[in-house]
């Protein structure tokens, strides 16, 4: 039921709106593997589907036919299985033909990826289908849906066949944002304080079937070692099955994704291609830009006297379960291990870098808190060519030819500013002024957990956000 949905307002309303349109439609919703795309659907159109189908992950020809078919004959066919994707349409169109309501016919194919089986023309049935069929009805909404965004991108919306320019829409749909997973687990009765949620969101990010499977009975602690550290824990081997669902040949993904993970302020395609032994050429770009699809990386543009320079790009992992899978993955099981090291160095400095990454899903709320909701900036990592080890966590350039240089802290009280702090501050904006060749004001500026305590060098910060203002 709608009631059941938690966030997704825009993406609702714009369903909605599709669902009361004279004419059909034809929609794609793409986005990470878990992150809600089915029960978005199936939630809001319960009542209304007319057809449902699901691919199946790694199911050759055969088991994907058998999938159609099996969902056709409980619409209502009687006809024998079809050997083509031409005769599954067409027994499509006879149920649609035999639903004489007068409602919108919702048609949803989910895990539509996994449908396209080699020399089986499951896209080309597709456009037959929508062109010869349903865009000339008025009564159709038809949504395909799947966790392999770069395949929908590619074959759907970017389609040069018969499925040119056919969509009407398309829906990308993001993981929760902190505020929302914070609604999420208070209505299914968890009792966390925002610093707890906050870690169990460098986890496991805002995907909702990860945070289904919490127990409110248990601690956060409990909860990791029972889904992550113990034999035959549910997202023990979720990492695997991620990057399976999203790509064919997932190897040389995992290959970039692992080297990334080892440079937190991200890395050049060159340094990629050297790091990872793969060719700089046209495939690692594809690949590239399939992650970005896919939301697991994200690109970002280093400065030249405030110049964008393509040659100049950084990717960073965005995915928070990628990157502490890649961190703790290698941990024998033991079903306490996060309990007995919650306090330990390892973990709270862990924490401090996943904190980085959250950030940078929450940038909206972090140009609100500072003022900066209706100024034009961009936002980026920053590491120095000259000076090593100088790099800066987050770079915010204004329109209005003023730059943050901003400080993220993650601690469970009050960050004190030190003098080495103080210093190393001044440094980077040293470094990054001679280096950039900016001429723009660069403000010193601080996200920190509970904010800044104050002291003698915390009180000309004029420009904080805090977790608080992440849940907003």
């Amino acid at each position: 039921m709608k009631e059941d949905i938690i966030g997704r307002k825009e993406e609702i309303k714009r369903l909605e709106k599709l669902c009361k349109s004279k004419k059909s439609e034809f929609i794609t919703i793409y986005g990470r593997r878990r992150v809600g795309k089915t029960f978005l659907v199936t939630s809001l159109f319960e009542n209304q589907l007319a057809f449902f189908a699901s691919g199946i992950i790694d199911g050759d020809k055969d088991d994907q036919m058998s999938s159609f078919y099996n969902s056709l004959k409980k619409f209502g066919c009687e006809k024998p299985k079809p050997d083509t994707w031409y005769n599954a349409f067409d027994m499509l169109s006879e149920i649609i033909e035999n639903q004489n309501n007068n409602d919108k016919k919702v048609i949803f194919l989910d895990e539509i990826p996994c449908f396209d089986t080699p020399r089986m023309d499951f896209v080309k049935a597709l456009g037959y289908f929508w062109n010869s069929f349903a865009s000339l009805r008025k009564d159709i909404l038809l949504i395909v849906c799947g966790s392999a965004t770069s395949w929908i991108v590619t074959n759907i919306i970017d389609n040069h066949g018969g499925l040119h320019n056919r969509t009407t829409g398309e829906i990308y749909l993001r993981q929760f944002s902190l505020g929302e997973t914070e609604e999420y687990l208070k209505v299914n009765k968890f009792h966390w304080n925002r610093k707890t949620i906050a870690e169990a969101y460098m986890i496991f990010g805002g995907i909702p079937y990860y945070l289904s499977l919490l127990d409110e009975t248990k601690t956060f602690a409990a909860n990791i070692d029972r889904l992550y550290f113990t034999e035959g824990g549910e997202l023990r081997r979720e990492y695997q099955q991620l990057y399976k669902s999203l790509f064919k040949n997932s190897a040389p993904y995992i290959k970039i994704i692992e080297q990334l993970a080892k440079n937190k302020s991200g890395l050049s395609k060159t340094e990629i291609a050297r790091a990872a032994k793969l060719n700089q050429n046209g495939d690692l770009s594809q690949m590239l830009e399939n992650l970005q699809y896919s939301d697991i990386i994200r690109c970002f543009y280093g400065k030249s006297r405030g110049k964008i320079k393509k040659r100049d790009a950084y990717y960073q992992i965005t995915d928070l379960f990628t990157l502490f899978h890649l961190t703790f993955g290698d941990k024998p099981v033991n079903p306490t291990f996060w309990q007995d090291r919650a306090l330990t160095a390892q973990i709270i400095t862990w924490f401090g870098l996943a904190f980085e990454r959250l950030c940078f899903c929450h940038i909206p709320q972090i140009r609100k808190a500072l003022g900066l909701n209706r100024i034009a900036v961009e936002y980026y990592s920053w590491r120095s060519t000259g000076t090593p080890g100088a790099q800066i966590d987050m770079i915010i350039e204004r329109a209005d030819k003023l730059i943050n240089i901003c400080e993220i802290k993650f601690s469970d009280r009050e960050y004190t500013i030190t003098k080495q702090d103080d210093l190393d501050m001044r440094n980077r904006i040293d470094t990054f002024r001679q280096e950039s060749g900016t001429n723009c004001g660069l403000i010193p500026t601080w996200i920190t957990s509970y904010g800044l305590k104050d002291n003698d060098y915390s009180a000309d910060i004029q420009y904080q956000a805090t977790l608080d203002d992440l849940f907003k």
